[in-house]
């Protein structure tokens, strides 16, 4: 069974990793998200399967990259523990770091670019664009911003 890394930072973009739930049976499967008091259930809802980074976001210049930092080494040790042989993301800063380990030891990378962007390139878009093995927006109209992406529609 293929062993598959899914990763987001909290909120609505783990909401978008969630949905694909009906995937995680197929595989043998690991989330990673940041902590927060807001997704603690996790844990009871997938077993054994959910790991926590540290939360922070860009908002908190000062703290912001210690914290990104700790989560590369955070997420190395995971990518090492877990060995994912493909790791699946709907981003954002988080999966950053993961995504650049999985593909230092080439292992297969899919991003899938957030709903919210219709129109125009995310931050984490920009960067994994040029490193994802599958690229996937879910709108069209995307196709013009990334023209290498594929369109997969909404995960909603």
């Amino acid at each position: 069974m293929k062993r598959v890394l899914f990763i987001s930072s909290c909120g609505g973009h783990l909401t978008e990793l969630l949905e694909l739930k009906e995937m995680f049976s197929h595989y043998d499967y690991q989330i990673v998200t940041e902590k927060t008091k807001s997704n603690q259930n996790l844990k009871e809802k997938y077993p054994g399967r959910v790991h926590f980074l540290i939360y922070g976001t860009k908002h908190h210049p000062i703290s912001y990259p210690f914290k990104l930092l700790a989560n590369c080494f955070i997420s190395l040790f995971y990518f090492f523990k877990y060995r994912p042989q493909f790791i699946v993301t709907t981003g954002a800063h988080t999966a950053g770091p993961m995504c650049c380990i999985a593909k230092l030891f080439r292992r297969k990378v899919i991003y899938i670019e957030t709903f919210a962007n219709a129109h125009s390139k995310s931050v984490t878009g920009k960067l994994l664009y040029h490193i994802a093995d599958l690229f996937i927006v879910q709108w069209k109209s995307m196709l013009e911003v990334y023209p290498k992406a594929t369109y997969g529609g909404w995960i909603f």
